[in-house]
């Protein structure tokens, strides 16, 4: 029996490769998916050393598209995309026309076809999910007014690409003119048949089956009740209703996203979501041709241009329009200014549909990568701007009230430190606390409060919060690294502080107490205590 199968060698290098590229990107600061389409280029056709096997790649990635569209409907939030839906739905479609109608017109100078330039607007005009919420929850404002516009924004962008990704072959198939109509009412109609077969029988059926499951006690049963769910409805949707499998997913998960068990079933299914979605990054890097950048530049840094400057405008032209801040539009901006997954799935059904030719593949994969290396440094200026804009937190120099001595300074406004807070004043405690979005909601009015904003991880927010003259230091973020060098910097400006921090684990708990604090809790062991001293109430 060989050892080297195909399908183990494609798998092991294409997941080995991704991990060193991944953690390469990770230590220079960029998102990981970067390093994932690089391991794609090195075991490529058009990079020497080893190739893989390209039909298999492409196999393993149709899985990784099923479990990455479950992943999006799982999370997909009804409620976010209604609350901020006045701008989110209105703005995400007029930004789409812009960008299609931008690439219908380089499609045009290049000589493609207008259904090839349609086909290469929609995959430029699309952001990608986990650039973009992990952009969002490293600057801490995934939950402020301007983050929930742009997940709804976000939201209703991959709602759109959904329906793309159900018509391409319609358009593909009718090719044109009078024959157009009837195929794409055809594909409505058992899209239409689909849907409401998933509304009546699966939202009935799929929780039914959860629930079951779960009464089984069997954690293994229950992933793997989730996952023949995802895709046991990919499959037959594709086979009974003839639409694609990404349609099947997502509505498999939007359907499993109103049961209580959601959030469970997000859990235990992430890890093989995971690693089938690196798979699809590392199979979409394997269809790149680098030498697109050297041979077609002035039509790669047009789309570029497309992607960074010219939909991230339209969008900012969009939310001010709509009578939002100058750093809310920023924001919204320099979020939308990257492509990513959709884009991938859109060029390469595209391609294979023999809608756009493999050069604009080739400049949406490329477009892809540079947006993405990009926008790192986009988030920066416009942190930079913001700061120009907003008026200046108050400072040692020109704080009204000085901090009284004696003070607590609470770091973090989250769903803990809110209530951290709240107890604190209303026991009479003047506190200080340091915030690092403006936005956040439910700030303190309150005489003994005293509010700055900024990161607290800077040596300059502890002197500004005079963290020499308090008595008491409260972190209360959940980011484990920042919280051990803050409480690092509280240790070594005031030895005689008492230091409270909030920990995730028992490893955190170790590394905090070798930085100086005096006690970790961990919202765990907490209520296994409360739950412990309840049972052994007398009376």
């Amino acid at each position: 029996m060989p050892h080297a199968t195909p399908l183990i060698a494609t798998i092991v290098a294409g997941l080995t490769l991704a991990f060193l590229f991944g953690a390469l990107a990770h230590r220079l600061r960029l998102p990981p998916l970067v390093g994932y389409l690089m391991a794609g280029v090195a075991v490529g056709p058009f990079t020497p050393g080893f190739v893989a096997d390209q039909s298999l790649a492409n196999e393993l990635a149709e899985l990784g598209v099923i479990l990455l569209m479950f992943g999006v409907g799982l999370h997909f939030s009804v409620r976010d995309l209604m609350s901020v839906r006045k701008i989110a739905i209105p703005g995400a479609l007029v930004q789409i026309a812009v960008a299609v109608a931008m690439g219908i017109g380089l499609a045009a100078l290049l000589g493609w076809s207008l259904a090839g330039g349609f086909v290469f607007g929609l995959a430029l005009s699309v952001a990608s999910t986990v650039v973009l919420l992990r952009a969002l929850q490293e600057r801490k404002i995934l939950d402020t007014d301007r983050g929930k516009i742009a997940v709804g924004w976000l939201i209703v962008e991959d709602l759109a690409m959904v329906l793309a990704l159900v018509l391409l072959p319609a358009i593909a198939q009718g090719g044109g003119g009078s024959a157009l109509g009837p195929v794409i009412a055809l594909t409505l109609g058992k899209v239409i048949a689909f849907v409401a077969f998933m509304l009546i029988v699966g939202r009935r059926l799929i929780p039914w089956v959860l629930h079951a499951v779960v009464h089984s006690g069997s954690r293994e049963l229950f992933r793997l009740a989730v996952l023949a769910i995802a895709l046991g409805v990919a499959f037959g949707a594709a086979m009974l209703f003839g639409v694609s499998f990404a349609l099947g997913a997502f509505f498999a998960g939007m359907i499993l996203a109103e049961s209580p068990l959601s959030q469970r079933a997000a859990n235990e299914t992430l890890p093989l979501r995971d690693a089938f979605a690196v798979l699809f990054f590392v199979s979409v890097g394997m269809l790149f041709n680098p030498h697109v950048v050297t041979e077609q530049p002035m039509a790669l840094a047009a789309t570029v241009a497309i992607i960074v400057v010219g939909k991230s405008l339209a969008a900012w032209l969009i939310v001010l329009a709509f009578r939002h801040s100058g750093t809310t539009a920023l924001t919204i901006a320099a979020s939308l200014a990257q492509i990513g997954e959709f884009s991938f799935i859109l060029a390469t059904m595209g391609f294979e549909l023999e809608l756009i030719p493999a050069m604009a593949r080739d400049l949406v994969l490329a477009g892809a990568i540079i947006s993405i290396l990009l926008n790192p440094l986009l988030f920066s200026i416009v942190a930079r701007i913001g700061r120009k804009q907003l008026p200046a937190a108050p400072t040692a120099d020109d704080t009204p009230v000085k901090a009284p001595r004696g003070h607590v300074v609470l770091v973090g406004f989250g769903r803990v430190g809110s209530r951290v807070a709240a107890k604190l004043l209303e026991a009479g405690e003047r506190v200080t606390i340091i915030e690092a979005e403006r936005d956040v909601a439910g700030l303190p009015d309150h005489p003994n409060a005293q509010l700055l904003i900024g990161n607290a991880c800077e040596a300059e927010q502890l002197d500004q919060a005079r963290l020499g003259e308090a008595r008491l230091l409260c972190v209360a973020i959940p980011e484990g690294f920042e919280a051990g060098r803050i409480v690092e910097q509280a240790r070594r400006a005031n030895p005689a502080i008492r230091i409270v921090a909030r920990a995730n684990d028992d490893a955190e708990v170790e590394h905090f107490a070798r930085m100086g604090a005096d006690l970790s809790i961990i919202g765990e062991r907490e209520i296994a205590r409360t739950m412990i001293e309840d049972a052994l109430k007398k009376g």
